[in-house]
């Protein structure tokens, strides 16, 4: 279920709006001469960082950075 706020109501009272959606984490549509503009939802907090997300699974076993000795071909 949403809450409805016009613009201009939503102006007035943004802060206390932002720490209401954010303790119930229900969203707010926010409304410009009765049409939907925009929406106010909570974050959710398990919002993981795919950066580094592996890093220590992977072991490197001998040199990765000399050449190798196998000729290939890239046209096949």
């Amino acid at each position: 279920m949403s809450e409805f706020i016009q613009a201009g109501k939503f102006k007035a009272q943004c802060l206390r709006l932002m720490d209401r959606v954010q303790r119930t984490k229900r969203r707010i549509v926010i409304t410009k001469r009765n049409k939907p503009v925009a929406q106010l939802i909570p974050i959710e907090k398990d919002v993981s960082v795919l950066f580094g997300k592996m890093k220590g699974t992977v072991q490197i076993l001998g040199d990765i950075i000399s050449p190798i000795e196998e000729v290939w071909d890239a046209t096949h």
